[in-house]
């Protein structure tokens, strides 16, 4: 079965404890949006990098893995890997967690461009556009499921 979220199966327990509104994934993104900020984070956390260490070593989930490939990004040049590998390491410097974005709705170069616009931008504003991101990778996993 795919995790809808990446290491954190809170978010469904929780979701399955509250009344439904009839909407999974708005039942879903309730409790991310209800959550404390230092959940929050820990749900960015848990996801991995583009591109990085955990895609190296096979520690990817199914369906982060699936979903990096769909983009590229298991069959990177070494200089595409070096700037992953650089944008990264710069996102995290920047904002202490890693860069999120849906890349079954982008590019290889859809999602090193949003890197580098985002590396620059507050951290407040990257925690929310991050969990907007997991809330589309959510609602993809979801209809993959249906």
């Amino acid at each position: 079965m795919t995790a809808l979220f990446e290491h954190s199966p809170w978010v469904e327990a929780r979701a399955d404890a509250a009344p439904s509104g009839g909407d999974r994934h708005a039942d879903l993104m309730r409790v991310v949006h209800d959550a404390s900020p230092d959940e929050q984070l820990a749900l960015i956390r848990a996801h991995p990098e583009l591109a990085g260490r955990a895609a190296i070593d096979g520690t990817l989930t199914d369906a982060s893995a699936a979903e990096q490939a769909s983009a590229g990004l298991d069959r990177l040049t070494a200089e595409e890997f070096a700037r992953f590998h650089a944008l990264n390491n710069a996102y995290r410097a920047a904002h202490a967690m890693p860069f999120i974005i849906c890349v079954r709705l982008t590019s290889k170069a859809g999602i090193l461009a949003a890197m580098e616009a985002r590396v620059a931008h507050d951290t407040p504003t990257e925690v929310m556009t991050a969990l907007a991101e997991i809330g589309k990778i959510v609602k993809l996993r979801l209809e993959d499921m249906a």
